[in-house]
């Protein structure tokens, strides 16, 4: 599976979980130059708390188009350590 977005792969990864229709992907997968900190946050009642990162690429920014749950709930320990992508990432 890769997350493309405009034209750059920020993820490639064989392993892959699939929670709700969403790919997430494991953490060391991601191409940590075109991702950047964000402090939104949103909830999510069986997940826990989400975290989120901006992309950017070629100087074009992408808010909150990834997130994670840090310490997820226990309903959701599998995707510990693995990030998730919207906002135009193209996932398949």
């Amino acid at each position: 599976m890769k997350a493309v977005w405009k034209d750059t792969v920020i993820a490639e990864s064989d392993d892959t979980v699939m929670v709700e229709g969403n790919h997430y992907f494991p953490e060391a997968s991601v191409n940590r130059q075109f991702i950047s900190f964000s402090n939104h946050k949103t909830s999510c009642a069986w997940k826990g708390q989400a975290s989120y990162y901006s992309l950017i690429v070629n100087g074009d920014v992408n808010p909150d188009a990834a997130w994670y749950y840090a310490d997820p709930k226990e309903a959701a320990v599998n995707i510990k350590g693995r990030l998730a992508f919207w906002k135009g990432v193209q996932v398949g």
